[in-house]
């Protein structure tokens, strides 16, 4: 199977060839562009009824299976290579640290530099009506006009840590449609909603200069996840702030048991306003992709995470099957109003539940 030179891969990580700006610049992506195949804008929607051959492009774009974003067979079809690792980063922090200003200017940086970036942006939805806003991509007017951009907002519906729970999917089809960096910003969150972390090949904590003293940084949770730290809104009046949160957590972070052998978690200051940090933040980035590819940590790294995807895919489906259960659904209603009431704990109600699910097994 014919492989973009431009993206770094297994079978080349141990001699990495340029950084990832020079693999990504038009003129080595010429034979890319030319090809009449490549265009990942006009696939049909999944959701649409599609014929045959779409279904089966569809379901193998789904599963992950590299190659499948051109529509005509690539040369060598049928001959599987390495699979190509495509940078994943996930970007994190509370609300109002700056996140979608921060992509706008990133994005388009890295757009002119001849990247194709999907953005994937969560918003929180509603705990009473269940809307959301998906008011992310307003944010990014520039970016979302940029024809080398992808940006989808989605909404969290009731998903906890931050992403939804098709993200993994949206990422693999991103990555089959051509786009050779993956950015996905999470809803605003606190110090244990970091589930992003377990998609992403790298994950970025951005905070706002009043982003707590030290010992916020020392408390596990978020911040010991953090493979990049960057302080937002280093600009003007907030730049002596700035400074003082970087230093408290670079003094934080040396207390934290490292989750990497090979990679040590960096803390720098940036600004989307005046353009400050952002340059150096893609070399810190370039860099852990480039150690973590050479080390071998990368590959594992994903390896791990198919795993953690799996069990929370079965997860899902089991409690899905359980409510769905006749016997146990039949008991729902009736035990829900009894602890509404207060004549039944909680734990008792669980038990009778799970005792009718497995009754009928």
């Amino acid at each position: 199977m014919r492989r973009p030179a431009d993206l770094p891969t297994l079978e080349n990580a141990a001699r990495p060839s340029g950084s990832l700006d020079q693999r990504h610049t038009p003129e080595s992506r010429g034979h890319a562009c030319r090809d009449p195949c490549h265009a990942p804008r006009h696939r049909p929607a999944l959701g649409r009824s599609p014929g045959p051959d779409t279904r089966q492009w569809a379901l193998r774009l789904r599963a992950g299976e590299r190659g499948a974003g051109r529509r005509c067979p690539p040369e060598g079809a049928g001959q599987e290579g390495p699979a190509l690792l495509r940078p994943r980063a996930g970007l994190s922090g509370p609300p109002g640290a700056g996140k979608s200003t921060f992509i706008e200017y990133f994005g388009k940086m890295l757009t002119e530099r001849g990247h194709k970036l999907s953005v994937l942006a969560v918003d929180p939805s509603s705990c009473t009506s269940g809307g959301s806003l998906l008011g992310d991509k307003t944010r990014m007017t520039e970016l979302s006009r940029d024809m080398n951009a992808y940006i989808r907002p989605s909404p969290t519906r009731g998903t906890l840590g931050g992403v939804t729970r098709t993200t993994n999917e949206a990422i693999l089809l991103c990555e089959g449609g051509g786009y050779d960096i993956i950015l996905v910003e999470t809803v605003g969150v606190g110090q244990s909603e970091f589930a992003v972390a377990d998609m992403v090949d790298m994950f970025i904590l951005l905070l706002p200069p009043a982003g707590g003293d030290e010992l916020q940084g020392i408390k596990r949770g978020i911040v010991e996840m953090a493979d990049l730290v960057a302080i937002t809104k280093s600009d003007g009046d907030l730049i002596v702030p700035a400074r003082r949160i970087q230093a408290e957590y670079v003094s934080a972070l040396k207390l934290l048991r490292r989750r990497s052998g090979v990679w040590k978690p960096k803390v720098i200051r940036i600004s989307a306003r005046s353009g400050e940090g952002i340059t150096e933040m893609w070399d810190k980035m370039k860099e852990f992709w480039e150690v973590m590819l050479v080390s071998g940590e990368l590959a594992a790294k994903r390896q791990k995470q198919q795993k953690v995807w799996m069990w929370s895919l079965i997860q899902e489906n089991v409690v899905e099957h359980f409510r769905t259960h006749p016997a146990v659904r039949e008991q729902i209603p009736l035990l829900e109003e009894r602890v509404l009431s207060g004549g039944l704990s909680p734990g008792l109600a669980a038990d009778l539940l799970l005792k009718a699910f497995k009754s009928r097994h």
